[in-house]
């Protein structure tokens, strides 16, 4: 869902953000160096497709600013200094901002916690595409007696980056676009990662983690922007123009979140949410 609002005053939200973020020299970077040529060329990327709403992941506005074929993680990859950087803006993004694991959010204890079974998997929690691993760190924080294992998975690129002294959690390289080697998990944990994705792979992802959940008992949980269908917030349409022009992609209202789950075989039990939190948590499980 592309909800625009004027480029001149996203790219003047998107400059207030970099400024008061200047203690993280990574957030100001990645908007400038990354994302602002994107979002400068915009009007004439729309131009030369006949203002088409781009859907290829090779062929967005991300490519025409940086004369490039790969998609934007691949083009990460291969710029190592970008990809460092896009690791410590991620971080710089939620930093400060209330999460998942704060109390009020996600009934942590009694939806994951109430009812663990070392039996089942001694893995309480699965962190797919958990990045450098800052929202496990946060969640032991917070809760440092949890039962069971948690587990960092991501691309071996970013795996390779992480060091014991910055992880004190397992982590795991993996492709989330092949079956899921960790069976019957308490939870498997997506913060910000279907976003990325079409639709078409969205569901790839999703139907390689079903044949890893124990039904009745493991959840996927989705750490998402859930956008409004009226009066929609700033934060998530100015998230929603970040996707178009990085990733030809978009976020999704609570309809096409359920009509997306619906169509992997999978139900949404509830969505939580939080005020003052652009994000939601989709608390996902196998369909009947």
């Amino acid at each position: 869902m592309h909800l625009l609002n004027p480029l001149t005053k996203m790219e003047s939200s998107t400059r207030k953000s970099s400024y008061a973020s200047s203690a993280h020299p990574s957030h100001s970077s990645h908007r400038y160096d990354v994302a602002g040529p994107s979002f400068r060329l915009l009007p004439s990327y729309l131009k030369s497709t006949n203002y088409r709403n781009p859907t290829e992941l090779t062929n967005g506005p991300f490519q025409y600013a940086h004369k490039t074929s790969l998609p934007f993680f691949a083009w990460l990859d291969q710029n190592p200094p970008f990809l460092s950087i896009f690791n410590n803006y991620m971080s710089a993004y939620r930093a400060g901002k209330p999460t998942w694991c704060d109390s009020g959010f996600y009934p942590l204890e009694e939806n994951l916690v109430e009812g663990f079974d070392p039996n089942a998997s001694d893995v309480l929690l699965v962190d797919v595409g958990g990045g450098l691993g800052h929202d496990l760190q946060e969640l032991q924080t917070r809760y440092p007696s949890l039962p069971g294992k948690l587990i960092l998975q991501d691309r071996a690129e970013v795996i390779s980056t992480i060091t014991s002294t910055t992880l004190t959690t397992q982590a795991q390289a993996h492709d989330f676009f092949t079956p899921q080697p960790v069976k019957h998990a308490r939870a498997y944990y997506l913060h910000s990662v279907l976003h990325d994705w079409s639709d078409e792979d969205c569901i790839r992802i999703l139907q390689n983690l079903i044949p890893a959940l124990k039904k009745g008992y493991s959840k996927i949980l989705l750490n998402e922007i859930v956008v409004a269908e009226e009066k929609a917030s700033l934060p998530a349409t100015a998230m929603d123009q970040l996707m178009l022009v990085l990733g030809a992609m978009r976020e999704r209202t609570e309809k096409q979140w359920r009509d997306l789950l619906g169509e992997a075989g999978l139900k949404v039990g509830r969505i939580y949410t939080y005020p003052g939190v652009g994000e939601s948590l989709i608390e996902v499980e196998l369909a009947e």
